[in-house]
């Protein structure tokens, strides 16, 4: 079966198949944690102190054997969960003990091995192949969490606005996730604030703004917004504000690179005439595709001249940052003077 992904879950969960061992990991904790807490209902349940058995990663291995082997007292199945056992930094012999326990075909008991802190690579690493391949040898699975895109975190929120009493536009919602981030635990939190602000009504993208903490990045990419857009005045603002919630200079800058490099790959691919599917698998936009038509509509500011002279002021500002004896505000608030004035006019202030 090899490593497969959320939606293959689910069809099995809701055809009723229950497998002996389960191995999660990805970047999405709260899905890794949800699934978990399905699985746990639908054998032992989470109330059942008797059937269901947690061990954190320090454990001795032979405590997680004993209870796969025993029957359950008050269900058909036991349910065993097991985190972030650190399966790299093992001996071989407790290594072994891992595999071992991971590819027996448990008949009255189910191990979820949940790896939340744990970098399970099963491309690179020999040990996670392992792991994948005692995982089928008993008909279990190993499933990855991936973050969900920006259209099925919109529709979840749609969705879950209307469970609170209220409405939500879907260009809103779509604006909600660009700006609060992919993380779903902090999407519900920003969500149920929402909705008791607007009350029963229609959630704005006014609301989000005036409710809502945006993420990190998505503020850096607010200060690049504005200078796309030459407000020198908003752009000012939001720097200020970057810089006294302390936010490394360091992060402000490569985030705000970012959004140009964006550009720049935008364009090379116009130009080599690559669709937006071909930019999203050659670079990391992984369900960040908005970023590629943020960045198209961006590029008709620029010819090849602008967009060189940007890249180099960043490089600039790059390295008096490093220099550690420049003011790192001074040398941002440069950077966004000259970055403005290059897409307005084409040419340097040096040069001017």
């Amino acid at each position: 079966m090899g490593v497969i992904y959320e939606s293959n879950l689910k069809n099995m969960l809701s055809s009723g198949r229950i497998m002996p061992v389960y191995v999660f990991f990805g970047d999405d904790g709260y899905l890794i944690n949800h699934y978990e807490s399905l699985i746990i209902d639908k054998t032992s349940g989470k109330n059942n102190d008797f059937d269901l058995q947690k061990f954190e990663k320090d454990v001795d291995l032979q405590s997680v054997f004993d209870s796969m082997n025993q029957f359950p007292m008050l269900c058909e199945r036991k349910c065993v969960v097991l985190s972030d056992y650190d399966f790299e930094s093992a001996s071989p012999e407790e290594f072994e003990k891992i595999i071992l326990l991971l590819s027996d075909n448990y008949e009255f008991s189910t191990l979820i091995l949940k790896l939340e802190d744990v970098e399970f690579d099963f491309v690179r690493s020999a040990r996670a192949k392992k792991i994948v391949a005692a995982a089928d040898s008993c008909g279990g699975c190993v499933v990855e969490f991936k973050h969900r895109s920006i259209g099925e975190l919109s529709k979840m929120l749609i969705n879950g606005a209307k469970k609170r009493g209220c409405a939500f536009k879907n260009d809103a919602a779509k604006y909600m996730v660009e700006t609060c981030g992919f993380d779903i635990n902090t999407l519900v939190s920003e969500l149920d604030k929402l909705c008791n602000y607007v009350n029963n009504g229609m959630i704005e993208i006014a609301d989000i703004d005036k409710v809502c903490v945006k993420s990190v990045d998505a503020s850096v990419y607010e200060y690049a917004r504005q200078i796309l857009n030459m407000n020198s005045s908003a752009a000012f603002n939001i720097l200020s504000n970057l810089l006294y919630m302390r936010i490394e200079p360091m992060i402000i800058l490569y985030t705000t690179a970012s959004a140009f490099v964006d550009i720049a790959r935008v364009d090379a691919a116009k130009k080599a005439n690559k669709s937006n599917f071909d930019i999203a698998s050659d670079f990391p936009y992984k369900n960040k595709g908005f970023l590629i038509d943020r960045a198209k509509n961006n590029l008709r500011r620029f010819d090849d001249n602008k967009l060189k002279l940007c890249m180099n002021e960043i490089l600039n500002a790059d390295k008096s940052l490093k220099s550690f004896s420049a003011d790192s505000r001074v040398v941002l608030e440069q950077m966004t003077v000259k970055l403005i004035y290059i897409i307005a006019s084409g040419d340097c202030i040096d040069t001017a």
